[in-house]
């Protein structure tokens, strides 16, 4: 019997790479069993790696903060102790040891190309050259780990959009007004790390305001000095941290315009749960956004002028931008979990367990 272990790390806050492990591993069983068929079973186990301290529950416990900065000879050491039985491991986060046989998943480069965000595990560039198989979510992301990575044939997997986000309804008036937000609003998501483009969206917004002074910004995500500093003083500006994730479908489906600035993003949920709760896109057209917008939102260059000038162009509504909203929603009805999950099961067969 073929085996696969998912291995994944306990978090205390999930975000996008979180909900994208929790996917793949509810529907990893039920994927491989329909590609294989009856005659061939797959074992699945799902393995949870927390540090040596942590509360966080798991499967298992490994000196994380060691293993960051190890040579590579001491992780492919730790690695053969931590999945020895294990068959082919899929390793979702490039912290984790390397298995002798694995498949890994890079969702972006990031952490080589940015100085603001976590530096990059000193080993992983080697390891992912050495893996069975690289998957990437997006081809943007592929294409980098080609260029500066050097690694050979990444299999491009895109990640889907849930479900919850197309029969989402708009949040009432009183609990928008419960998050400070009044009226019509342009929606931002995400972090404000530097590759977040935010101040461009700073200077796009005072001329967005000046011409429509009734709609306000919000922007949702977990509090960070950049982002205080850039929208702090700025005229209608709503931010309201990080929103409950219940919540989140909702406040997207309210928004007038969902905006991503973005100067790169590995795969781009933002942009894709926007066009999915049928709300107009813009965004920047830059990295794997043209690839996931597509005809599906208005792609814009991500300088402020022109962010303020898209913007504006959707703000004025009409025939044309209901029409986006539609492709958009419809676009995105192609990203499904199911189908990122088929896309890995075709990687796990062909590398086998």
């Amino acid at each position: 019997m073929p085996r696969l272990t998912i291995a994944t790390t306990a978090t205390a806050v999930p975000m996008g790479a979180q909900a994208y492990e929790r996917h793949i591993v509810a529907r990893a069983a039920k994927a491989l069993q329909a590609l294989s068929g009856p005659d061939e079973s797959w074992q699945v186990r799902h393995a949870v790696a927390r540090s040596l301290r942590s509360p966080l529950p798991g499967t298992i416990r490994l000196p994380m903060g060691w293993l960051g900065h190890a040579s590579p000879r001491a992780r492919a050491a730790a690695g053969r102790l931590t999945y020895a039985g294990r068959g082919l491991v899929h390793r979702m986060n490039l912290e984790l040891p390397p298995a002798p046989r694995e498949v890994v998943t890079l969702h972006d480069v990031v952490a080589w190309r940015y100085s603001d965000e976590s530096a990059p595990v000193a080993a992983a560039a080697e390891e992912l050259r050495r893996a069975a198989a690289v998957v990437c979510v997006s081809a943007y992301t592929a294409s980098e780990a080609v260029e500066l990575l050097g690694v050979a044939d990444p299999v491009v997997v895109p990640n889907g959009v849930e479900d919850r986000f197309f029969s989402a309804k708009a949040l009432e008036p009183n609990a928008l007004a419960a998050l400070g937000i009044e009226g019509r609003f342009v929606l931002t998501a995400g972090g404000a790390s530097e590759r977040k483009n935010l101040p461009a969206l700073a200077a796009a917004w005072p001329l967005v305001r000046a011409a429509r002074p009734d709609v306000a910004l919000v922007l949702a995500g977990p509090p960070h000095p950049r982002r205080t500093e850039l929208f702090g003083s700025l005229p209608g500006v709503r931010l309201v941290g990080r929103v409950p994730d219940d919540i989140l479908p909702r406040l997207y489906a309210a928004a007038a315009v969902v905006v991503v600035p973005s100067l790169v993003e590995g795969f781009g949920l933002p942009a894709l749960e926007g066009m999915a709760a049928g709300v107009p896109v813009v965004a920047s057209d830059r990295s794997s956004l043209p690839e996931v917008v597509g005809d599906g939102g208005l792609l814009v260059e991500p300088t402020g002028a022109a962010l303020a000038e898209g913007v504006l162009d959707v703000l004025g509504g009409g025939s044309d931008v209901e029409a986006m909203a539609r492709r958009g929603q419809e676009r995105s009805r192609a990203f499904t979990w199911e189908a990122s999950a088929e896309g890995h099961a075709r990687v796990w067969c062909a590398v086998g367990g």
